[in-house]
């Protein structure tokens, strides 16, 4: 600690020296106001001041504690009064004074000296960082009302559909325990095509919080502004990964994992091309067998601008369900480190009896059981499509 000490006795200083000299500390001492003040406007780094009320008197030792609080209020003061001035603290409470020690005429209060200043200066590092950690909570919750935005609030159901989707953000805690919920980089959307055809894109981007909220709200913008062929789902992918990785992915080292797809109305047909995302689950209806969309898969968009992206065709019929999901619903653990996996996730969906929305709701409830309800460390996002 840098120690600044003002004091009217010079043999108290002398033990205030011999008890806080140590290899940890730097300190200075005097029994002259003006010198002292002098002293601490020319140097920085201060951790903590140490005041006699009396420098010689009262008005004096007040007038430097007030000028040390003006220069640097940043600078916690202690200060030092006999038994008959301890009214006299009150003007130093108001004017921000952290503590005080009350001078005895055997000099024993030096032996709390060296504690209390070890108090004082941990007791304001706290306060600052809770300042800082609540500043950074008012930062990540206006990411994250923008994130939300971006993330379709009412699903409207496409022509053919039946669509549930849900979104729960990652949290982390902080200072005093208290869970923040944080923006994330899962992303759905919803694009009315030509035709009777719908497009449906899933993404999760590499990484947590404001970073990956960022590359989400571009890979967003992309996806809306993209002006070629709005029925070839490869073509969307190549598109986002050439301004990805030309533009925004190069130095930040993110990726984005993505899957969309087109369906059509008229055909029951999916047209679909995936970029490393985890594949969707289908289930046939009359059947509980859950089979993996696993085809037409390639590198995870951000990492090369030459990829090509395929497309693969798929036929449904009436009654057949998708899942589309992020890794934070299969990757979700439990105490022990088991993750809730994809065959948890296949026997809740599929159950032929279950509607829509109850399917939904059923691994919501089934993911929150397994993790024991502890706040989720990824974005978790589901998106179910019954044909109808």
């Amino acid at each position: 600690m840098k120690i600044f000490v003002a004091w009217d006795d010079l043999e108290q200083i002398d033990l205030m020296t011999l008890y806080l000299s140590n290899e940890d500390n730097e300190l200075f001492t005097t029994t002259d106001a003006e010198e002292g003040y002098s002293t601490f406007s020319g140097q920085g780094g201060w951790d903590v001041a140490v005041i006699s009320v009396r420098l010689p008197d009262i008005d004096s030792g007040y007038n430097l504690f007030r000028r040390i609080r003006t220069l640097r209020p940043e600078v916690p003061v202690i200060c030092g009064c006999n038994s008959e001035d301890i009214y006299r603290l009150a003007r130093f409470m108001v004017g921000g004074m952290k503590s005080y020690l009350l001078r005895d005429k055997n000099g024993d209060f030096l032996f709390l000296l060296s504690a209390m200043l070890e108090s004082v200066v941990e007791w304001v590092r706290a306060e600052r960082e809770q300042t800082i950690a609540g500043k950074l909570r008012e930062e990540v919750e206006s990411v994250r009302k923008i994130q939300e935005t971006i993330i379709p609030k009412d699903v409207v159901p496409p022509k053919g559909y039946r669509v549930v989707a849900c979104y729960e953000p990652s949290q982390v805690r902080v200072i005093g325990g208290q869970p923040v919920t944080m923006a994330g980089g899962d992303y759905y959307d919803f694009f009315t095509l030509p035709d009777d055809r719908c497009g449906i894109l899933i993404a999760d981007v590499s990484g947590h919080g404001t970073p990956a909220a960022v590359v989400m709200a571009v890979l967003h913008s992309l996806a809306h502004m993209y002006p070629g062929d709005p029925m070839n789902p490869s073509l969307l992918l190549n598109h986002l990964n050439h301004h990805l990785t030309t533009r925004y992915t190069s130095e930040s080292g993110h990726f984005v994992t993505a899957f969309y797809g087109i369906y059509d109305d008229r055909t029951r047909e999916l047209t679909f091309s995936s970029a490393g995302h985890n594949p969707p689950r289908l289930r046939h209806c009359g059947h509980q067998d859950v089979t993996a969309l696993n085809h037409a898969t390639s590198m995870p968009l951000g990492f090369m601008p030459d990829v090509t992206y395929q497309n693969h065709t798929i036929v449904l019929r009436p009654g057949d369900r998708i899942v589309f999901y992020t890794d934070g619903i299969t990757e979700a653990a439990n105490p022990g480190g088991e993750l809730f996996g994809t065959d948890r996730l296949d026997q809740i969906v599929g159950c032929c009896h279950r509607d829509t929305q109850g399917s939904l709701d059923q691994v919501v409830t089934a993911v929150n059981e397994f993790t024991h309800h502890v706040p989720p460390s990824d974005d978790r996002t589901l998106v179910i499509a019954d044909v109808t």
